[in-house]
């Protein structure tokens, strides 16, 4: 079992974790948006901890590169560390094939007592096609459903109640907008700008010391 999970499933027995949020991702750079909103959805939604799972091969970025799953994880880690409400998870980048989200919360479900519930973050735009993911039905009993929903993009209450009538229980939270997001980052990097204060200084070192989402061709300098 991955260590993270044993060591929820460790409080969750001492009886100090019945709700659990799962930050899923590809987290090509992790960011300050990423961590907003689990901090935003722990506060919202009452929840005792959040575990961050990386994704291994994700399933709608076959067409791209991506990041190597341990590099992604290592840049998780040192992003959630000193927040004892945070943790990473393996799971996914240590799963053969390509990553799915049921898969996840299965492997949760059955690693963690029946009193943990289990919140997946998302954004309110993703949860509108929860109906579509791989496994729908069984997402819908595996877990309940956080969805950030920020400025200019809310869930209404008919679109809660449509989901709810699929199986789903979505509960919609409000997230700071923060304009940030890893493809900007990375467009960044290879044009040589900079991204301080869009992550955290230990992920942007890892970026550094990796030499990530440079331009080849050019041999663009990493952003300071």
């Amino acid at each position: 079992m991955d260590t993270a999970v044993e060591a929820l499933a460790a409080r969750a027995a001492a009886g100090g974790l019945t709700r659990l949020g799962v930050m899923g991702g590809t987290f090509d750079p992790v960011h300050l948006g990423h961590l907003v909103c689990a901090e935003q959805a722990r506060e919202a939604l009452g929840l005792d901890a959040v575990v961050f799972v990386p994704t291994g091969r994700p399933a709608f970025k076959q067409d791209r590169s991506v990041t190597d799953g341990a590099v992604r994880l290592a840049m998780v880690r040192a992003a959630v560390a000193g927040n004892d409400a945070f943790c990473t998870s393996a799971l996914e980048v240590e799963r053969a094939g390509i990553t799915y989200a049921a898969d996840t919360l299965e492997e949760l479900r059955e690693a963690l007592p029946a009193t943990v519930e289990i919140v997946f973050i998302t954004g309110a735009d993703a949860a509108l096609s929860l109906p579509r993911w791989r496994r729908s039905d069984d997402l819908s009993r595996l877990a309940a459903f956080g969805a950030a929903t920020r400025p200019g993009f809310a869930l209404g209450a008919e679109a809660v109640e449509n989901l709810r009538r699929c199986g789903f229980d979505v509960r919609p939270f409000a997230v700071t907008g923060i304009d940030v997001s890893s493809s900007d980052i990375r467009r960044r990097i290879a044009a040589g700008r900079t991204v301080r204060y869009l992550v955290p200084e230990a992920v942007r070192a890892i970026i550094e010391e990796h030499q990530l989402y440079r331009k080849e061709a050019d041999g663009g300098r990493l952003a300071q």
